[in-house]
């Protein structure tokens, strides 16, 4: 039966063995990754005792059982460098043991007695929860009961309060480097005002264009208007079109006419061509800028076009074929091909052979309820919006339906945590033997 929560205190002290059955060492601790947002740390893998005494680290990937009397790894080698801690990682044995902390929301004051790591879907392993006792000071107060509590539900365990070291814009930045801009607008807005400014005039132009577009109005327009105005102009430079076009309808007239006019002339136009609809229409949902080909455009290089990394996936999802010019607003509109149809046509083949041109496209000024129809009956992720003349405009993707169709407080409120809450029998059967293991 596969493993679904371990406690750390469980593992402590367990011999570790190889494939073959051969003796490594013994666990002496387990290392996670702490994050700046609110989420449970990723544990990273486990401290190693060899016989030698010299203490390793070994990936939790390398890890293939954990048995209730011993650990298996997929390789009898581990690497025999001497295990350093890095700034951004916590010792749950070590440290978060016997840690003060508080109830979320309240004032409750509590300790922590163990943890637990539960497997996600990813196949990683995270401290999902935590086994807490409430502190209770002064003479002839009774000692309280364990309690196992989600690591949501528990305040004071980030990486300040546990490494006693505020971080730096300049570290904040390194452990960025490794999330999606979404985890890091979720992580900024958590930020005293004075960090936040802090990380955004250390962050690159493009970075923080990414950034930006996952906050809510409110933080992004706070943000812009913090920004000297040249840089404000370049950040809506390199952010989408139509974020930027949806950013820049925040702000007063005047406010909007002078960072358009602090902007690039072929930076700036696309976006006033959006300014012009209304935001709940897929002219003001669409982007501008969608993968378009003339009709003797090669299969191969339509190919090579969707295989670009900066290419959003629902973007990637299909070409649009149109006459000279290929800039929106295009020439006559000739119909799209699907990624799956270019992977089955020869790659010397012209686009034109493979169009799809029975596909309707949708008007600029159709509703957001006729966008969404639109992409419910024909199972799309991108669709196409010519003008009266059949003009290519740009193209509608499904995220950007979601986003205005989800309540408007949804990047506030943030994503649920992935693990799920899914309380058991486990949670109210946790005893002292746990403690007692871990001493």
């Amino acid at each position: 039966m596969a493993v679904n929560r371990v406690f750390a205190a469980q593992l402590a002290g367990l011999p570790v063995f190889g494939p073959d059955g051969e003796s490594i060492g013994k666990v002496r601790d387990l290392v996670a990754g702490l994050r700046l947002d609110h989420q449970p740390p990723r544990i990273l893998g486990i401290v190693v005792e060899l016989s030698t005494r010299r203490r390793v680290f070994v990936p939790m990937l390398r890890v293939t059982s954990i048995e209730p009397n011993a650990i298996t790894l997929a390789t009898g080698s581990v690497n025999m460098r001497r295990f350093h801690q890095r700034p951004n990682e916590i010792l749950v044995v070590g440290q978060l043991f016997d840690a003060h902390a508080t109830l979320a929301g309240t004032e409750t004051r509590i300790t922590v007695i163990d943890a637990a790591m539960e497997p996600t879907r990813t196949r990683d392993w995270v401290l999902a929860k935590l086994a807490i006792r409430e502190r209770r000071i002064g003479l002839g107060k009774r000692r309280s009961s364990l309690q196992v509590m989600p690591w949501s539900e528990v305040s004071g365990l980030g990486l300040t309060d546990l490494s006693g070291q505020p971080q730096g814009a300049g570290q904040l930045l390194m452990l960025f480097d490794t999330m999606r801009a979404v985890d890091v607008a979720a992580t900024l807005r958590d930020l005293p005002l004075k960090r936040r400014h802090e990380v955004a005039d250390a962050m690159d132009d493009e970075r923080l264009a990414d950034v930006i577009e996952e906050l809510p109005e409110d933080d992004q327009k706070e943000l812009l208007v913090y920004l000297p105005e040249e840089r404000a102009a370049d950040i809506l430079e390199a952010m989408n079109p139509d974020d930027a076009a949806d950013l820049l309808a925040e702000l007063a007239p005047a406010d909007q006419t002078r960072l358009l006019e602090l902007m690039e002339p072929e930076e700036s136009a696309p976006v006033r061509r959006l300014l012009a609809y209304s935001s709940d229409t897929a002219g003001g949902l669409m982007t501008p800028e969608p993968v378009v080909l003339t009709p003797d455009t090669s299969i191969a290089e339509a190919l090579a076009r969707i295989r670009n990394a900066e290419l959003p996936p629902a973007l990637a999802s299909m070409v649009f074929v149109c006459r000279p010019p290929t800039e929106t607003p295009t020439g006559r509109y000739v119909g799209v091909v699907h990624f799956q149809r270019l992977l089955r046509e020869p790659p010397a083949e012209m686009v034109a052979t493979a169009v799809d041109s029975d596909l309707p496209a949708l008007r600029p000024s159709a509703s957001l309820s006729e966008v969404t129809r639109y992409f419910a009956a024909y199972n799309l992720a991108c669709g196409p919006v010519i003008d009266e003349q059949d003009h290519l405009l740009g193209a509608v993707t499904v995220d950007d339906v979601l986003d205005h169709l989800l309540p408007e407080d949804w990047r506030e409120t943030g994503l649920h945590d992935i693990t799920g809450e899914h309380d058991t029998a486990e949670d109210s059967s946790f005893d002292n033997s746990k403690e007692a293991k871990r001493g």
